[in-house]
């Protein structure tokens, strides 16, 4: 068992004990008030407040304490909405359905006129959680370090914690693939399993092939290349992935195929190249400002005619680029440093500045809201489990709006998830 480490609570949340207030709160508080009435007014929502039921009828929403909602709302925006849920000021029955509601109409809750005060009233990132070499271990820590019990109360057994690829049918359109959406309930195990498989299948990974893996999670994709007959190098910044990936690994007798490093990206040596490079969910944690430095030396490592299989999550360029400078609930709470990419960057970058170019790419972002339904689902189940290892009623309800709010993004398209393939071009 991982020893127990200290666990957020309340009173280790400085701005979950503090309600903002003075003149300044006074005022962002009266134009929230404001400006989410109107907008929860036409939505198919039913929010309670005061005494009255506003909107146009659907999940529910109940505002407990309106003065504290509202100052939260107003002085930290999206932020401060997900703080009044973690203190109580609100809540939801159906908390993903609600989410869900409000994250389909997001880019329009908010005036144009007042989009583009944006940069005035949003909150930046802080510097000490840019994902420098520096930094980007602790950013790591926050989040996966936590212990490995806590990912075993909600993952399935493969320990899997990206996407998973659920049955369905794959549609082509426009040069590339969108699967259609899964069935409610099936089978995760298989699913992850499945997604792993074709992620190896698109990159050719058999017999002999050379891989890099960068970020190894607890193992799972590392196993299976192995089982293939792959020789897989793989890296980690989690110091608590990597003891329990090397246990795996070695339960399956795969220690002298797959070798697991502790090791930030950048520190790869220039000497060493790969027949295939393979990174699942990790380019979130890279930072918009390191994006072509990732790129560039995923080209570097890839050896010639050599293929890149990454799965991303990724929002919509025009959004991406409204938000880049943007601080949010998700990197002050549970991913510090954060961010991500469009496709579009991810090919304008590889086309400008590498020798990879896009080959495959397949969109399955309502196969990431199934897979988040089900992660919710087992996380609520094991509720006395988490209080038994040592975490406390506010984390158990900020991993929850966590799992919810990742969730409606990806069922309403306001995110989405893809595996790219990118081969390596060596001629002019």
């Amino acid at each position: 068992m991982t020893a127990v480490v200290s666990r957020p609570a309340i009173d280790q949340w400085p701005d979950l004990m503090r309600v903002p207030a003075g003149a300044r709160t006074t005022v962002s508080a009266y134009v929230a008030r404001r400006l989410f009435l109107a907008g929860v007014r036409r939505l198919p929502v039913s929010v309670r407040l005061e005494g009255r039921t506003l909107g146009a009828g659907g999940p529910e929403m109940t505002i407990h304490r309106p003065d504290e909602f509202f100052a939260r709302l107003g002085r930290g925006a999206l932020i401060g909405f997900g703080e009044g849920y973690l203190s109580g000021a609100w809540d939801a029955p159906d908390l993903g359905a609600f989410l869900t509601v409000l994250a389909a109409d997001l880019p329009r809750l908010v005036p144009d006129w007042l989009q583009t005060l944006r940069a005035l009233a949003v909150a930046r990132p802080p510097r000490r959680e840019r994902s420098t070499r520096t930094n980007s271990r602790n950013n790591i820590a926050h989040h996966y370090d936590l212990s490995n019990e806590l990912f075993e109360q909600f993952l399935d057994e493969s320990l899997t914690y990206s996407a998973a690829l659920f049955d369905g049918e794959e549609l082509h359109l426009n040069g590339f693939s969108l699967m259609t959406a899964p069935e409610q309930g099936a089978d995760l195990a298989r699913a992850q399993g499945r997604k792993i498989e074709r992620l190896l299948d698109h990159t050719a990974v058999g017999l002999g092939t050379r891989v890099l893996e960068i970020g190894t999670g607890w193992g799972e994709l590392a196993i299976r290349a192995a089982r293939r007959g792959a020789l897989v190098h793989s890296i980690t910044l989690s110091t608590e992935q990597r003891d329990l990936a090397e246990k795996r690994i070695t339960a399956a007798g795969l220690a002298d195929r797959v070798t697991v490093q502790l090791l930030d990206y950048r520190a790869l040596p220039d000497d060493t190249t790969y027949d295939v490079v393979l990174s699942v969910e990790m380019i979130e944690a890279v930072g918009h400002d390191f994006w072509v430095d990732y790129f560039a030396i995923l080209d570097r490592v890839t050896g010639p005619g050599g293929r890149v299989g990454i799965q991303a999550i990724t929002m919509p360029h025009d959004r991406m680029v409204a938000t880049r400078r943007t601080y949010t609930w998700i990197n002050k709470y549970i991913f510090p440093g954060g961010f991500l990419p469009s496709v579009d960057v991810i090919e304008q970058i590889t086309s400008r500045h590498t020798r990879l170019r896009v080959t495959d790419r397949l969109a399955f972002g309502s196969h990431y809201a199934e897979t988040l339904r089900q992660w919710d689902e087992r996380f609520l189940a094991a509720h006395e489990s988490m209080l038994t290892l040592g975490f406390d009623e506010t984390f158990v309800r900020m991993w929850h709006f966590y799992l919810e709010y990742s969730r409606a993004g990806f069922a309403s398209g306001y995110i989405d998830v893809n595996q790219i393939v990118l081969t390596r071009e060596d001629a002019p």
